[in-house]
């Protein structure tokens, strides 16, 4: 299938992925498939966990008195514009949200913005755009550092005119572990998916890194009619 690699196989390759978005089609070619899933090394990261509010998910500590600062750790990183979807890892969400509603685009958004200003690191900022207007399309995004300064910004934009039943184009922020991160590189990768939303949403989280893994989003949306499931998994769940 295109050199398409089993999601599993890639989730299991790398012990710290950071942030990740995967989006395409599902098997039986009826929903858009969005996924995204954070992971953690530091206390303040890890004491998260992901809340559903209608039609967006956002966000939130696990524990209040262990956050110790919020500021790139609480935002929504998934918002709905009608029945298209638009997914980051990161406050970039509402301004693609605001940019999309006034009538500008989602590469305009973008380009206002920069990578995570968190030395030495630099975290990319990851997005994503789901369109469901005459079918499926979607574009991802990636803004990362271009010297180990933070001093330019690099923007890349990729663009899907359509999907292939049961495959996933997946991003992450991080190559791997280490002290600084080293920002993810290349095109988003080619991945294989099967079955409905309970398998995907079992075959990524089991795949993810135990250590390091704290939530996971999966959403299915029906393709004709706009209609969504989600599925939601926190490392960190009260009761």
């Amino acid at each position: 299938m295109m050199n398409a690699r089993d999601i599993k196989a890639e989730l299991m390759s790398l012990s710290y992925h950071g942030r990740g978005i995967m989006i395409g089609m599902s098997e039986d070619a009826q929903n858009a498939v969005c996924i995204y899933f954070i992971m953690g090394r530091s206390e303040n990261s890890r004491n998260r966990v992901f809340v559903q509010e209608g039609n967006d998910m956002r966000t939130k500590a696990f524990d209040d008195s262990k956050l110790s600062d919020p500021s790139l750790i609480i935002y929504y990183p998934k918002r709905a514009l009608g029945n298209d979807t638009i997914i980051t890892n990161g406050d970039q969400t509402d301004t693609v949200l605001e940019y999309m509603k006034s009538g500008d685009t989602f590469e305009n958004a973008l380009r206002s913005r920069r990578f995570e200003p968190d030395k030495p690191n630099f975290t990319p900022r990851i997005s994503g755009y789901i369109s469901l207007d005459g079918g499926l399309s979607y574009k991802l995004s990636i803004l990362k550092s271009q010297d180990d300064g933070g001093n330019s910004c690099q923007r890349f934009f990729y663009e899907y005119e359509s999907a292939m039943p049961g495959t996933v184009r997946f991003i992450h922020t991080y190559m791997g572990d280490g002290n600084p991160l080293a920002s993810f590189e290349g095109e988003p990768k080619l991945l294989s998916i099967n079955g409905d939303i309970d398998k995907v949403t079992h075959d990524v989280w089991e795949a993810l890194n135990d250590d390091n893994k704290i939530s996971l989003f999966v959403e299915f949306t029906d393709i004709e009619s706009g209609v969504r499931q989600t599925r939601i998994v926190n490392k960190h769940c009260k009761g």
